[in-house]
């Protein structure tokens, strides 16, 4: 496999899957059996802080990042949306967070998240990293976590 396209299709495909997967198939899956990151509720990765939490990140990006209130955050590869939940903690009702990522079933996954949890400073949007459906300096931060690597160029 070594065309670009074919690549990203194959990462759309897993990610949809896991995305698609209830809490007792997740317990077997990279998220964990603590963690259900994609499950049919929200459970609780989405939480407003890492102290306790599992997934398929392997870093805590909003830490390192610098965030501060009134921020405009990007999330690259945003997923089911912890990252994006813990960034809109940091900004606040002033600050604004974007998730992005190329998997239909995750941004799916990320709104009805949002939804559930009434968070309103936060939006998922379904895009690809190589041409990101926002305009130019829209950002004050941009995180991202342990998705980069999944990027062929």
């Amino acid at each position: 496999m070594n065309n670009e396209s074919q690549i990203k299709e194959l990462v759309k495909e897993k990610y949809a899957a896991i995305a698609e997967q209830g809490k007792d198939q997740n317990a077997a899956s990279c998220c964990g059996a603590t963690s259900a990151c994609c499950g049919d509720d929200v459970y609780n990765i989405m939480a407003d802080d890492y102290s306790k939490l599992e997934g398929l990140g392997c870093g805590l990006p909003t830490e390192f990042a610098k965030m501060k209130e009134g921020d405009t955050v990007i999330d690259l590869g945003s997923g089911a949306g912890n990252d994006a939940f813990i960034a809109r903690k940091i900004v606040g009702e002033s600050g604004k967070v974007l998730g992005v990522d190329f998997t239909e079933a995750m941004v799916k996954k990320a709104r009805a998240n949002a939804e559930k949890l009434n968070f309103n400073n936060v939006e998922f949007r379904l895009g690809d990293i190589d041409d990101m459906p926002v305009t130019s300096n829209y950002a004050n931060v941009i995180v991202s976590n342990c998705v980069l690597n999944l990027v062929p160029n």
